[in-house]
């Protein structure tokens, strides 16, 4: 078994929120199979400090995340990305760099939880919604079969996993 199954590339506008939060994610239940990156086509600068204190709430490391350009990983020395999933429907929308080595790719959309106006009790309650949506997508995506798997299978079930809101198939 290899020691490592891939890089996974989340990718948003502004690299504050759901792309950080998922980045967390996939490496605090990926045990070291795969290592999450996550960037924006206009980053914010920052990582929102709601999406900071709910992953150490969750006790997900937090020292390296910082907010990026999706340039970044279209670099001739950057890692080589073999995941690269949109967490946002303008992303989706943009215009991406091209990536070598011709990742597996899907729309994994989810509301901002960084645009909800309101009290901070709305705003904590639209990032958990968002957590607990990345959280089911990533752990469901942490189940496949990803050595008998082909490509096209992996590729499908890539887009599927973009699908769940929160239930979890086994």
């Amino acid at each position: 078994m290899p020691d490592k199954l891939g890089n996974v590339l989340f990718l948003c506008t502004g690299n504050s929120a759901r792309s950080i939060m998922a980045e967390a994610i996939l490496d605090h239940w990926s045990n070291g199979l795969f290592k999450g990156y996550s960037a924006g086509s206009h980053p914010k600068g920052e990582v929102h400090p709601m999406a900071l204190e709910l992953l150490k709430e969750f006790k997900m490391r937090v020292d390296d995340l910082r907010s990026k350009n999706w340039e970044e990983f279209a670099q001739p020395n950057a890692p080589k990305m073999d995941y690269i999933f949109t967490v946002c429907d303008q992303a989706a929308g943009e215009v991406c760099p091209v990536w070598p080595g011709h990742p597996i790719t899907a729309h994994w959309g989810i509301p901002d939880p960084a645009a909800v106006a309101g009290t901070p009790g709305q705003q904590a309650l639209a990032f958990r919604e968002a957590f607990r949506i990345l959280e089911t997508r990533i752990r469901y995506f942490l189940t496949f079969q990803f050595k008998q798997l082909g490509r096209d299978e992996l590729q499908r079930m890539a887009i599927e996993a973009g699908n769940l809101h929160g239930e979890h198939k086994a």
